[in-house]
């Protein structure tokens, strides 16, 4: 099924703003005691039995005279504020105190600076709190201190190379959630960063939603429960259990019908935790309903998921492999990790 470049424009940005739902599951261990292999087969909860998702979210305040008199001397007001940078569309979710959700729009073209500006320097860049957010409701600078966590990016700072500005913004604590560093922020998880960013080398345009997750674990008396650990002082910023990458890419069906789009998708869910840097990829693949369905959101339509082919089979879901923070100056040499053959 193809698209015209108008339809899928409107489609997308309809998609964007459906997404104003919030983490409905919450659960988390320090990460000093996460067992990877334990993660991984926590992910079986995400496959869950066929659900059905309409087109269109209702969110539309009632104008029913007998709830705005309900709600004349107070309104309780939204989980969720919905932000809109100069790379990235967010919503953040005020309990949690870092994103539900984030959405960026890649291109090759966007991924380079403009001919007369040299790159972004993220050097220049500075975490700083969100002023755009209710105070009482905002994560703050000295939440993340000593907490044994990064400040891990949800649209990464190298998404946003051609603008200084933009980049700064990738830098506020409402595009940050707390991630294990090291075997994860710093490596795992940059590599997908990566690989999303070159994705633009095989389509035309890529689509990324990142989502942190909270899934819940059976105890040992065969209960389900929702735990997380929280950080800061008082404590208020929640550690997310697992995160997810939603990708949408689309390319031109053929040059001959440069009009029609051909889609690609696919989502993965990866554990806060070290993940060696062996770990196939495709290991932490999941259908995007699964993903939708653990975090409450609607990412994209029936019509675009039904029409997407499988990204790890137009694509190569292949990891390259360097130490971005082992050795700035002298990254090590490259290699890629792929599925093993099947």
């Amino acid at each position: 099924m193809a698209f015209s470049p108008r339809a899928w424009d409107i489609i997308l940005k309809s998609s964007f703003f459906l997404v104003g739902g919030v983490a409905g599951s919450m659960f988390a261990t320090h990460h000093h005691h996460n067992n990877l292999k334990i993660l991984r087969q926590d992910l079986n909860i995400l496959h869950p039995p066929t659900i059905e998702f309409g087109d269109e979210a209702k969110t539309e305040v009632s104008k029913d005279p007998a709830v705005k008199d309900i709600l004349k001397y107070g309104n309780p007001g939204p989980i969720a504020d919905a932000l809109a940078r100069k790379a990235y569309v967010a919503g953040y979710d005020r309990r949690l105190r870092h994103p539900s959700w984030t959405a960026e729009h890649l291109t090759a073209a966007s991924l380079r600076p403009p001919p007369s500006d040299g790159p972004a320097d993220r050097g220049k860049s500075t975490f700083r709190e969100d002023e755009d957010l209710p105070i009482p409701f905002r994560a703050r600078l000295q939440d993340y201190f000593k907490s044994g966590y990064d400040r891990g990016h949800m649209v990464p700072a190298a998404d946003t190379k051609a603008s200084q500005d933009a980049m700064d913004e990738t830098f506020l604590l409402s595009n940050i959630a707390p991630q294990v560093g090291d075997g994860f922020n710093r490596h795992y998880w940059a590599y997908l960063e990566d690989w999303c960013r070159r994705l633009t080398g095989t389509f035309a345009d890529v689509y990324v939603f990142t989502i942190p997750l909270y899934l819940p674990r059976m105890g040992t008396d065969g209960k389900w429960r929702v735990t997380y650990e929280v950080i800061g002082s008082p404590p208020n910023v929640a550690v997310p259990t697992h995160f997810a990458k939603v990708v949408l890419a689309s390319k031109p069906s053929s040059p001959s019908t440069p009009d029609t789009l051909e889609l690609s998708a696919g989502a993965f869910v990866l554990p806060n935790a070290a993940i060696p840097d062996a770990t196939p990829m495709e290991s932490f693949s999941m259908p995007i309903e699964a993903v939708e369905h653990a975090a409450g959101l609607q990412l994209l339509s029936k019509a675009i998921k039904a029409a997407a082919k499988p990204i790890c089979a137009t694509t190569k879901c292949e990891l390259i492999i360097r130490k971005f923070d082992d050795a700035p100056k002298r990254p090590n040499p490259r290699r890629t990790v792929s599925a093993p053959p099947k």
